[in-house]
Formats: structure tokens, C-alpha cells, sequence
């Protein structure tokens, strides 16, 4: 869909269209390794910093520096911090992709690139501005070498004078990337600067996108979900931390790393916690297993491929009954797929992990508040359930830029769960670890190191009763498995609800989750707007899916699952879930490119469905 309404009048034309204002995507292309990452920041930064809602979300390779990559700023007065689908701003820095950069712009859009590439040939219903970018740098850097990185803060300058951003806030955003390097602060200032007078003096304003100050962005801060997941883990009390690299989960425990060595050194000047990079995956969540078994909050990060190598040991944790949390940081698969681009791929496989019987608590955030909260309540039901729990980011989430309420401080106490100390022993006696005393399907443990006789215990991935005993009677068995059923039915009760929207006369429902909720949101406003469908809205926090998704299914005539996988993952595990009866109200939305999910696309898909 094009972005504007007016043709401009050729290429030298005003465009006869009213102004826009904080109603942009701002799209940067340039080439990996170009340093082109601080310019970004800096100009999202800026904007937010005008009070402006904002997003950034990069889109870069997964092999080596010199290929092509994309960041997009989505700016939005209204709070819309989904990617947008349509490009109006496009700075063209990569002469590989920029010509077929400007042929998949709207009308209407402008294009900033630099003057050797000479795009304005290429179309005459764009506004182009062309900038002389290696004569700037060489005014302001003096050093050769470093032109390259400097020459990507000329456009900022220039962009900021297009968009009427504020240099003052251009400036504060550069101390602030450059925070400990003031000379290089500098430099950068002097470039920006240098791009911002040059625009000034040679570029006449032609275009109908603007900035201008608002007040929505305070008190709040921009983190990616990453590092809010870091901090989260820490505050959740996770003391022992296993992990092998793998994009996108690694600057979850590499920002972990820094957070853990800053807050948690004990007086004596040693480490309170223990963070270990294992040979693979598969002894990453050993070692998880292993320190969740003898007491600590163990933790490991990966993506898809890692999640593929543990399904053993995750059968363990499941049959075993110990504790441990996983973030998967999903991406694009099968195999390999592509390392850099986001999915909800993994859900049918986290929630099955492993040969025969298992059902794993899943929690799915959002937003980098839920990163942060989640943390907290993964440990928690992971003890109070004995059990594996995933939290289900994604890489869009995960790395990318996003705008956020500060975190709460937590609260509520760390829950351990039914462990027996040595009081408790001494007045039992004894326990049985696998028995189901109160009917919620989890049994007692200890912890190693108890003072007392009756504190000690064989752990089992093999077959046992609920004294832990060897076992291959098929009544000890069944028995167990049903058990473990039970307990699972019983975690239901102590996931996260939904978040729901409901109107009053609304036939239709959508279900979705994760960072789909941004296109969600906003695509409800495009059926209403557009088309004149009224639509509830469901947003799944967790599996096992609470009373209240299945009363959300009965309540609609039809229910769309919305979901950024092929196979409909989340939707097989509603049918799954729900009395057959309903199976026939739901319907599927897949999107499936890499890219984050886009209002536009659901609402052209979603009102396509309904016939309009």
C-alpha cells in the first residue's frame, strides 16, 4: 500500500500533500561493519529524546562484515512501535542495494544517498536528496582510516535538518554513545554537525515527513530485550548461569556477564554466581540440570538448533524433576535457516522437548518489561514445579531497540517450593520424593547437603516409583506418568494470564503472541478504521493455556491465531487444548519471511479472510 496520496509534481516538485508529523519509517541501508550501528542509535535516540515513540530494528547478515544491512526507525505519535511496512525515508548508503532499495519505495518517499550513486535517475515520483558524504568527512577527520566510520554521522546531520530533529538532542545523543570516549565524541558531533549545515545551506526542504516535539517517551527508557532478560535473571536470584554462543541469544549472557560482575561480588571480593561457557548445547543444559539438582537457580540462553541438541536432557528435567530455565531466542529455521531473522518457530518443539510423554511450561513475552518480569516468575514456577521452564523471546525482542516502561522493582519473595529442610525431616521421619501428597501432582525434594538421615535420595531418569526406587512394574510407571499430567494440569493455575481487549458486539477474535502483539495492536485499528470489522483481542502469555483462552474461543464466532511460524504451531496446540466443538473456530495467519511481523499484512489477510 503506498504511503502517500499526492504524486509529487517530478522529481524538483513540491509534493502538494499536507505535512506529516511523527508518522514515519526512517530506513538506513548500509554495509555490515561500516560502524554504521552508533548512527543509528544516535538518530533513534535523538528522536526519542524530542518525545517521540519509537522503535529500531536491524536487519543485518549472518556471515562476515561487507553485505548489506538494514535499520528502520518507526516513529509514531500514536504509540505504534511495530515494523511498519512501508519505507517513507530511505537513507541509501550501499551501492549493492541501492537501487533495488529505491524501486520497492512508495510514492512519495524520500531518499537521502550518497551523490556517486546518482539515484535520482531512477524514478520521478520520489523526492531525492543527494550528498556529497566523502567531501564532509574529509572537513571534519583529518584521518583517513577513520572516514569510513565517521562519514555515517554526516547523514544524521543531514536527517536531522530534513526531519526538523533538534541538534541540541542530535548532541546529547552522541555524548551519550560516546559516554567514555570524548574525543571521539567529538569527532562524531563535528560530522553530524558538518551534515546538518550542508543540508542547511543546499538541500531545500521538499518533503512531508516531519519531527516535532511531544511528550510520550517520559520517564521511559530504550533496551532491548536481551539485556532486560539479564537483568531480570539476576534479580530473580540465578546464581549459576551455562551457555555455548549462538545467535540471538548470546548478548543475553554476555550483558549478564557485566551485570553479574558489577552487583554480585561478595564482600570477600569473590564471585556470588558462576557463569560457564560450555563445549555445546547439550553439556550447557547438563550442567543446568546439574546445578538446578543441587540447589541453585540455573539458567542457560540459546536459539532453535541449541533447543534441537538438548531434547535429551530436557527429558531428564522433565522425568527427573529438577529444576531449570531456558531462554530460546527463537529464529528462522529448520537446520541452520537464517541465523538473523526472527520466528516463533519453536514452539510446538519446546513444549514437546524430548522422546515419550512431556508437556514443558512455556512463558512468552512481549515486551523488555516481560523479559524482565518473566525472569522472576520462570525461576519461580520452575522450583514450585519441579520442572523445565522456557521463556519463548525471539530475535526481534531480543536485539532490537525497543521503548519501555523502567522495570519494577521485584517484590514478591523467591519461591522455592516444596523443599524440606532438616526441621521438617525430623518431624516426618522420612519422605517419599515422588509422592503426591497434596494432589497437585508435585512431590518433596531436599536439597544436597541437608543434616539429616532421611534427607538423601536417588534422582531417576529411569524408571521409578515414588520413593525413587528402581522400577519397571507398569503400574509404577502409568502411575507416574499420570502424575506428572496432574502436575502439569495443576501449573495452569499459576501461569500467567492473558491479556484480553473485548468491546461489546465483536464476532470476531485474534490470538496472538510475543512480539506479534505490536502488528496486533495496531491492526485492530486498520480493520476498525479501514474496513469496519470490530475485532477482540487475546494476547497468550503462557502454555498450558488458563480457563480464559478457552472461554475467549467460545465467546467468538471465529478466532484468527496469528503467529510469525508456516506450520501454525501455536494454533496445533489450541486444538490440541480446546473441546473438539471449537476446533472449527479457529483460523490461521502465518507470517513467515524473518521480518517482524507488520499491521498491514494481517489486516489485508485478516479482512481477505472476512470477504471485504
Amino acid at each position: 500500500m503506498a504511503t502517500t496520496d499526492v504524486a509529487p509534481q517530478g522529481t524538483g516538485g513540491q509534493l502538494g500533500r499536507k505535512r506529516i508529523v511523527n508518522d514515519m519509517s526512517i530506513q538506513v541501508a548500509t554495509v555490515n561493519g561500516s560502524g554504521s550501528q552508533s548512527s543509528n542509535t544516535v538518530l533513534l535516540r535523538a528522536i526519542f529524546q524530542m518525545g517521540v515513540p519509537v522503535s529500531g530494528k536491524n536487519l543485518f547478515p549472518s556471515n562476515i562484515a561487507g553485505l548489506p544491512t538494514w535499520y528502520t526507525i518507526r516513529a509514531n505519535k500514536d504509540g505504534y512501535i511495530g515494523r511498519k511496512k512501508e519505507i517513507d525515508f530511505l537513507v541509501a548508503m550501499n551501492a549493492e542495494t541501492a537501487q533495488d532499495d529505491v524501486m520497492s519505495l512508495a510514492p512519495g518517499a524520500s531518499v537521502l544517498y550518497d551523490e556517486p550513486l546518482s539515484l535520482d535517475r531512477l524514478r520521478n515520483d520520489l523526492i531525492f536528496y543527494s550528498v556529497p558524504y566523502d567531501k564532509l568527512v574529509a572537513t571534519v577527520c583529518p584521518e583517513a582510516k577513520l572516514r569510513k566510520l565517521v562519514k555515517n554521522m554526516v547523514y544524521v546531520g543531514v536527517v536531522a535538518q530534513l526531519l526538523e530533529i533538534d541538534m541540541g538532542e542530535v548532541a546529547k545523543a552522541i555524548r551519550k554513545q560516546f559516554a567514555t570516549k570524548v574525543k571521539a565524541a567529538n569527532l562524531n558531533l563535528a560530522a553530524a554537525q558538518a551534515g546538518f549545515d550542508y543540508a542547511k545551506a543546499s538541500l531545500p526542504k521538499r518533503g512531508a515527513f516531519y519531527i516535532e516535539r511531544m511528550n510520550a517517551t517520559a520517564g521511559k527508557i530504550i533496551i532491548d530485550g536481551n539485556s532486560a532478560a539479564a537483568l531480570g535473571c539476576m534479580f530473580a536470584g540465578c546464581t549459576v548461569v551455562t551457555w555455548y554462543p549462538i545467535t540471538p541469544s548470546s548478548s543475553l549472557v554476555e550483558t549478564m556477564i557485566e551485570y553479574m560482575k558489577e552487583y554480585r561480588i561478595g564482600p570477600d571480593g569473590k564471585a556470588t554466581f558462576a557463569i560457564v561457557q560450555a563445549e555445546d548445547e547439550l553439556a550447557a543444559i547438563g550442567m543446568v540440570i546439574g546445578a538446578g539438582w543441587a540447589g541453585a537457580r540455573s539458567m542457560t540462553a540459546t536459539a532453535g538448533p541449541g533447543i534441537s541438541l538438548m531434547s535429551e536432557f530436557a527429558g531428564l528435567a522433565y522425568y527427573a524433576e529438577v529444576p531449570c530455565v531456558i531462554w530460546d531466542i527463537q529464529r528462522v529455521g529448520p537446520s541452520t535457516g537464517l541465523p538473523t531473522r526472527t520466528s516463533q518457530g519453536d514452539i510446538l518443539t519446546a513444549a514437546f522437548l524430548s522422546h515419550g510423554d512431556t508437556k514443558h511450561i512455556m512463558l512468552i513475552p512481549s515486551s523488555c518489561a516481560e523479559c524482565f518480569s518473566m525472569a522472576s516468575e520462570a525461576f519461580n514456577l520452575a522450583e514450585q514445579f519441579q520442572t523445565l521452564v522456557f521463556v519463548m523471546s525471539d530475535l526481534d525482542l531480543g536485539m532490537n531497540n525497543w521503548m519501555s516502561d523502567p522495570f519494577d522493582y521485584p517484590t514478591t519473595p523467591i519461591k522455592r517450593g516444596k523443599v524440606l529442610d532438616k526441621e521438617a525431616l525430623s518431624k516426618l521421619g522420612g519422605f517419599a520424593r515422588y509422592k503426591d501428597l497434596d494432589g497437585d501432582g508435585v512431590g518433596y525434594r531436599t536439597l544436597p547437603g541437608t543434616d539429616h538421615p532421611a534427607a538423601a535420595y536417588f534422582t531417576r531418569g529411569s524408571g521409578h516409583n515414588d520413593k525413587s526406587n528402581y522400577s519397571e512394574r507398569p503400574d509404577d510407571y502409568e502411575n507416574n506418568m499420570e502424575r506428572l499430567n496432574r502436575k502439569f494440569e495443576s501449573a495452569r493455575s499459576f501461569v500467567p494470564r492473558p491479556e484480553i481487549l473485548k468491546g461489546d458486539k465483536a464476532k470476531i477474535g485474534i490470538i496472538a503472541y510475543g512480539t506479534s502483539h505490536w502488528g496486533i495492536i495496531e491492526s485492530r485499528d486498520q480493520l476498525r478504521n479501514d474496513y469496519g470489522i470490530e475485532t477482540d483481542y487475546l494476547r497468550l502469555k503462557a502454555y498450558p493455556f488458563t480457563r480464559e483462552v478457552h472461554d475467549f474461543i467460545e465467546q467468538h464466532e471465529r478466532v484468527y491465531v496469528v503467529e510469525q511460524n508456516r506450520d501454525a504451531q501455536m494454533l496445533s496446540l489450541l486444538k490440541l487444548d480446546v473441546k473438539p466443538e471449537l476446533i472449527t473456530r479457529l483460523r490461521s495467519i502465518a507470517h513467515l519471511d524473518g521480518l517482524p511481523l507488520d499491521a498491514r499484512s494481517v489486516t489485508d489477510e485478516l479482512s481477505t479472510m472476512e470477504g471485504k
